[in-house]
């Protein structure tokens, strides 16, 4: 794999060639390297699929939030982009926050509410453990 600079965009970070098992994805994210959902063994197809409708086919893995993995369609902090969290313990086990170009936000978290805020969405996985 080529070197890249850590300050790089999280966008043109080359894709790691490599598969993983759930047990092997990393707990902070990764500054040289982008790992898909098409890489991770256990990936649901909704994962898979998390970025079709906005363009953008490559979801990419951010970290783990607790128990959650967190990937990501579309690009870092401002954009069309969707995030989909996976409960590391049962991959069916899914929620999803939708940002929106214009900056809005919106998905269920699971605390049962839904959060308007990336942050306090972020929040609801960090306090509630995966089932």
């Amino acid at each position: 794999m080529t070197s890249v600079d850590p300050y790089d965009p999280a966008d043109i970070r080359p894709l790691d060639p490599r598969h993983y098992d759930t047990a092997e994805l990393p707990a902070t994210p990764q500054r040289d390297r982008t790992i898909a959902a098409a890489s991770w063994r256990q990936a649901p197809a909704p994962l898979r699929a998390l970025g079709d409708d906005i363009g953008r086919p490559v979801v990419a893995y951010k970290r783990r939030i607790g128990d959650w993995l967190l990937w990501r369609a579309g690009p870092p902090a401002h954009g069309d982009a969707r995030y989909m969290a996976v409960a590391s313990t049962d991959a069916s086990i899914t929620y999803t926050f939708r940002l929106w170009p214009d900056g809005r936000g919106e998905g269920a978290g699971p605390d049962g509410l839904t959060h308007t805020r990336f942050r306090a969405w972020k929040e609801a996985l960090r306090d509630a453990p995966a089932p």
